[in-house]
């Protein structure tokens, strides 16, 4: 399930608000950089869109809030985000944003004239909040966005707006995706304006022959209704997918000759080469373990396989694909060697080069510095709880050289200047809140001292109940990361009750030495003050970045190789000397509640209270792309997935179990809980159950639900996993 999305980023960074921020308005880590790298954009306290030039950060109005404001409007359009045009004279503004499923990625498209300083607005005679992912053609003179699903474009000297496809329904989709690619292949702007500004590529989804699943509302009328969410469960066939060229001029759509089965395939990538008519996309197949690049000819209608790749567990959704050497050749990023690296790759797939050569795992990419042959990334080799900033020589002929001081550790990230000159320096750690510094990378320095990350430290406290990490081994010697949080006044002549916070699955880690780890964000209170240890273990399958065989161990494994390494490491803890093994407690949601359901079904005699929320239950149930990526085709045996989930042992239930759900889940769907209820009944087992009508996998909505949650959480644990030490 991919969890990360939804409740589960959720909990681990204690309900972080996200919102979509659409093309360059601003960039993935948080900065607009401008194109020459020598500043970057931003929206100022008075909502106008502001140029900041560095290293003296001088501010310069770029879009004024007279401009936002429409003619009879009466104020200032509120910025949500922003792109400026390839010249700098127009920019393209989102506002009225509306959430669709979980970003709010529909809204409205205003475009400010910065040479005539008028202000028009986009699709015009569209329903409001109703444009997707508007862009620039690449000369400015046109804007295209999806409505209804369907590609339009607007003329911004005439005004005129032309329909791209006319075919567009609720379940026939142009140009963005459905429920299952957004949620598991991160997919949602689903079109790209090719170089010359002629033709448009776009994807279409047909997901007219996906069943529905309903959900039912009981609150909202005094007759039930329901609520039908096109969700492919695992062994229902995935949506048609097929990329198509439109000519802008004659709205004539071509459609890719991608070799393979249009609904047995997937295509989660896909964008122009720069500079030609030439197309570059991604294919995966059901399984999800063959991945091929293909590069399509869009004039000729050729189309040439020039890369394949398999992998005996899966294979993930490429990164996008950067460019170098002319264009020559691009990067990829591969676990092929049993490391997570990058290569580049020549245009027709002959020539591959290891760039990152050695055995640690590349955690993300930073920065492609072509000018000086650098490659900036994030890694950490010796310790997979902590990330660094690292380069080396992108001709895969370097040694791997570690950018930031030692003398900070934790957790780094660099948003760096497109020419390589400045960064945007956060730190943080278990015991530091997150701090930032802007640095010069040429020499290394912060701007100033006084915003220095080094002078920010030397005024802080660190709390002395802290997290400690440590690592223990399994059965079979593998070994995992952990955390600990000892309670307030801790006394070690004394035992203790233990809270195991767990997930457990590929989409997530929860052993990280960043900011809040050690804080249980459910508990009503202080739990430290109230006693308790509390702990996390990162089982294999978590994407640590320790190698391909720790990550993908777990394939076909799920709910057994996890359950089994959280146990394993359970029992040693429930010898040390504090540690009171009669009170031992877990939880979790999602992907960590299903953990949870597991641990206290598998292994009652170590786990004697657990509180598991929306978990997946059977996991027969959730929708195929995620869960067929990790335990295989169903279409083959279902028998890892029987194996693997929780209604399979629920008859052992032994300790004192809360379940949790939200009854309009479209993520983890309420029935999981009432097959849970029904085994649970069928072999007598006594259990509590918390339902919340009309909540969606987040549990958030309504007045009073968080707090609510948080209480009948606290209660329960305290009641069955008595605090303090004795």
């Amino acid at each position: 399930m991919n969890l990360k999305n939804t409740a589960f980023k959720l909990a681990c960074m204690a309900v972080l608000l996200c919102g979509y921020l659409n093309g360059h308005a601003q960039g993935k880590d948080g900065i607009n950089w401008a194109k020459d790298g020598n500043s970057y954009y931003e929206v100022d306290q008075m909502g106008q869109i502001t140029s900041i030039t560095l290293p003296k950060r001088e501010r310069k109005v770029i879009v004024s809030s007279t401009l936002l404001s429409p003619a009879g409007l009466g104020y200032a359009l509120q910025v949500r985000s922003f792109q400026l045009s390839e010249d700098g004279k127009k920019a393209l503004i989102y506002t009225n944003s509306k959430k669709v499923w979980r970003y709010d990625t529909r809204g409205d498209y205003w475009v400010a004239d910065l040479t005539s300083n008028k202000l028009l607005q986009v699709g015009k005679d569209k329903p409001a909040s109703s444009l997707m992912f508007a862009k620039f053609s690449p000369d400015a003179s046109k804007v295209a966005y999806v409505s209804g699903h369907n590609l339009y474009v607007d003329d911004l000297s005439s005004g005129a707006t032309k329909a791209l496809t006319t075919d567009g329904t609720d379940r026939l989709i142009n140009g963005t995706f459905d429920w299952v690619y957004e949620e598991e292949f991160d997919c949602r702007d689903g079109f790209r304006w090719s170089p010359d500004g002629s033709t448009i590529a776009y994807w279409q989804i047909d997901a007219t022959k996906i069943k529905n699943f309903l959900m039912i509302d009981n609150i909202d009328s005094i007759y039930p209704f329901t609520i039908p969410v096109e969700y492919p469960k695992v062994g229902e066939n995935p949506s048609n997918c097929k990329v198509g060229v439109v000519n802008v001029a004659t709205a004539k759509t071509t459609w890719l000759a991608v070799p393979g089965d249009q609904v047995q395939n997937y295509i989660p990538r896909m964008d122009w080469i720069p500079g030609s008519s030439e197309i570059i996309l991604q294919q995966l197949n059901r399984e999800q373990n063959i991945s091929k690049l293909y590069v399509a000819n869009t004039k000729t209608g050729s189309i040439n396989t020039i890369y394949t790749e398999t992998d005996k567990a899966w294979i993930d959704a490429a990164p996008e694909f950067k460019w170098i050497n002319e264009n020559k050749e691009f990067i990829l990023v591969s676990e092929k060697d049993g490391w997570r690296h990058h290569y580049r790759i020549s245009r027709d797939g002959k020539k591959q080069t290891l760039i990152t050569n050695g055995n640690y795992d590349v955690i993300e990419n930073t920065l492609v510095d072509e000018k000086n042959g650098l490659l900036y990334f994030i890694a950490s080799p010796a310790n997979a709880t902590q990330k660094y900033l690292y380069k080396t020589k992108l001709d895969g002929k370097g040694k791997p050289e570690m950018v930031t001081s030692a003398v900070f550790p934790g957790t780094h990230a660099y948003d760096i200047s497109p020419n390589g000159l400045w960064a945007f320096h956060e730190y943080q750690s278990a015991a530091i809140r997150p701090m930032s510094e802007w640095l010069n990378m040429t020499t290394g320095n912060p701007f100033s001292m006084e915003g220095s990350i080094t002078n920010k430290l030397s005024t802080i406290k660190l709390a002395k109940n802290g997290v400690e990490f440590f690592k223990i081994k399994t059965e079979d010697g593998t070994e995992l990361d952990g955390w600990m949080k000892k309670p307030l006044n801790f006394d070690q002549t004394k035992k203790y009750p233990v809270v195991f916070y767990v997930y457990g699955e590929p989409a997530s880690q929860t052993v990280t030495d960043t900011y809040g780890t050690g804080n249980n964000f459910l508990y009503a209170g202080d739990i430290s003050k109230d006693g308790y240890i509390t702990m996390s273990i990162e089982n294999r399958g978590a994407p640590a970045p320790k190698g391909r065989e720790f990550r993908k161990s777990i394939y076909k494994n799920i709910g057994v190789l996890n359950i089994k390494d959280q146990a394993d490491a359970a029992k040693k803890i429930m010898e040390w000397p504090f540690v009171d093994k009669d009170r031992i407690a877990v939880w979790g949601w999602s992907g960590g509640g299903s953990s949870t359901l597991n641990l206290m079904f598998q292994y009652p005699q170590i786990y004697k209270t657990g509180i598991s929320i929306a978990a997946v239950v059977n996991q027969l149930t959730y929708d195929n792309i995620y869960q067929e990526r990790y335990m295989g085709s169903p279409l083959k045996s279902k028998e890892a997935y029987i194996k693997g989930s929780p209604l399979s042992y629920a008859k052992n239930l032994q300790g004192n179990l809360l379940y949790i759900h939200g009854t309009g889940d479209d993520n983890v769907h309420y029935q999981n809980a009432e097959m849970l209820i029904n085994e649970l009944v069928k072999y007598g087992k006594v259990f509590q159950l918390m339902s919340y009508p009309n909540r969606t996998h987040s549990i958030s909505e309504g007045q009073g639900t968080r707090q609510h949650l948080s209480l009948t959480y606290t209660k329960f644990l305290q009641q069955n996993c008595p605090m303090g030490g004795k």
